[in-house]
């Protein structure tokens, strides 16, 4: 029977005490600052204080290697964590491959996905602040319910401005936002000046959506904005799903050749790869990181790397990344949490030096991954990791036609439970493959912010 072990789980005394920071052990130079809206100089405190509490700033700058959970975090995640590890042994026969590929499951969580490791934190340190509401974007509705699910523990106030594409298809993220206590509004919305400056976009973005939270905190002392993805600490607090997956896997006998996570802003990809990568940067270990994002809107494979801002309006701090340009508006894709016109500086900077290949795949090849692991593995996944589970599919199918044993890991960042509009349309075969605008990407990239050029 232990041979064919299939979950590998942890005690609760196992919940991670430090969460991990890569920015100390990057090869060559660090990534170039963020830069000042403003000024256009190197952003400091200063610039990043008016929406965060200096406690997220330090962790956000910090060059500490490890940085202390806080005992009232490390509580609030004993609700999920740790997450359970498991080999996707019943996909692995229906492949008919060699290779061993396991998965590490996100969606226990209270909202379902990966997102609280981080909302939790947030929370924690804006309530230490004395900051008594958070604004935030939120695209399919994952981070936005999270970081509801985190201000309920905390006993604060929440405001979610939703892509309107996502608040349109999963009106069951919107209920769970309002369960919890907090606010939602389609983006975008008349409630801004964004919001009404882009109101020729239907759709909604990203981008869009997160200049309305931004206003929205900059205009009252005691709002905070709170971010999903992209910034340092968001990715920081995500290092518990890579710190508990080294444990597993060596509890599993096995350590993993390649692994692959969805690509939106980068969170969930450096949560669990960033730990891995460290090993692997300081000499212990051998390994592929593949970063899987949509081909609608394909920010690491066919992007540019620039200053650009974070959002639409040009409200956050210029950030070095590949970028599609902040106005441009991807095609409404069911995997609204990718749907985003940069990606995270760390990941972007790991991209450009080579230590991660990015792939880009088209949104019926996903759903044909993810309704093939359903039918295998039991578990409904999330548009979003569909892509993750497309790369592992890939990785064991060469591996099979190779002749040659593998093992993949992937993070299983959510399930797909309020996405079933997206399996509707899928099984019917009327889910459609939007097609990327490479004029509508150069027209945004002629109107990228004037800074430094970037090597």
């Amino acid at each position: 029977m232990a041979d064919d072990r299939t979950t590998f789980l942890l005690d609760e005394d196992a919940i991670p005490t430090h969460w991990v920071n890569i920015a100390p052990d990057l090869p060559g130079d660090p990534p170039p600052p963020p830069l000042s809206p403003r000024t256009g100089e190197p952003a400091g405190p200063d610039d990043l204080a008016a929406i965060f509490p200096m406690g997220l700033i330090e962790q956000e700058v910090s060059m500490e290697p490890e940085i202390a959970i806080p005992a009232a975090v490390r509580d609030a995640y004993k609700l999920w964590r740790p997450t359970p590890l498991r080999r996707a042994r019943r996909l692995e026969q229906a492949l008919g491959t060699p290779a061993r590929i396991y998965y590490k499951w996100e969606g226990v969580s209270p909202a379902g996905s990966h997102k609280p490791n981080t909302a939790v934190p947030q929370a924690y340190e804006n309530l230490q602040a004395g900051v008594r509401k958070l604004s935030t974007e939120t695209g399919a509705g994952q981070w936005g319910s999270s970081l509801a699910f985190a201000c309920s523990l905390f006993d604060m106030e929440c405001e979610v401005f939703m892509v309107g594409s996502s608040y349109d298809q999963k009106p069951y993220r919107r209920s769970m936002i309002q369960t919890w206590g907090a606010t939602v509004h389609r983006s975008p919305s008349d409630l801004t000046e964004a919001g009404r400056a882009n109101a020729s976009h239907p759709t909604g973005s990203l981008g869009i959506a997160i200049s309305e939270a931004v206003e929205v905190a900059a205009q009252r002392e005691d709002t905070n904005y709170a971010l999903g993805s992209v910034l340092n600490h968001v990715l920081l607090h995500q290092t518990v799903v890579g710190i508990e997956a080294i444990a597993q896997m060596e509890m599993a006998g096995d350590r993993p050749d390649v692994i692959v996570a969805c690509v939106g802003g980068g969170s969930n990809f450096g949560g669990i790869v960033f730990p891995f990568l460290r090993e692997k940067l300081r000499g212990d270990r051998d390994v592929r990181f593949v970063a899987a994002e949509p081909a609608a809107c394909p920010t690491l494979t066919r992007g540019v790397y620039s200053y650009d801002y974070g959002d639409t309006a040009g409200l956050t701090p210029l950030m070095p990344m590949y970028t599609l340009g902040h106005d441009f508006v991807p095609p409404p894709v069911h995997a609204g949490g990718l749907r985003y016109h940069g990606d995270s500086p760390l990941v972007c900077a790991l991209v450009k030096a080579g230590l991660v290949e990015a792939r880009a795949y088209r949104q019926n090849e996903t759903f044909e991954a993810a309704v093939r692991f359903a039918r295998s593995e039991g578990i409904i996944p999330a548009p979003e990791p569909a892509h993750a589970i497309r790369g592992a599919i890939e990785e064991a199918m060469a591996a099979k036609e190779a002749g040659e044993e593998r093992v993949i890991l992937f993070n299983l960042c959510g399930h797909g439970n309020f996405d079933m509009a997206a399996y509707d349309a899928y099984l019917a075969g009327t889910l459609e493959d939007p097609e990327f605008s490479e004029a509508d990407m150069n027209a945004a990239l002629e109107r990228l912010p004037a800074a430094p050029a970037l090597g």
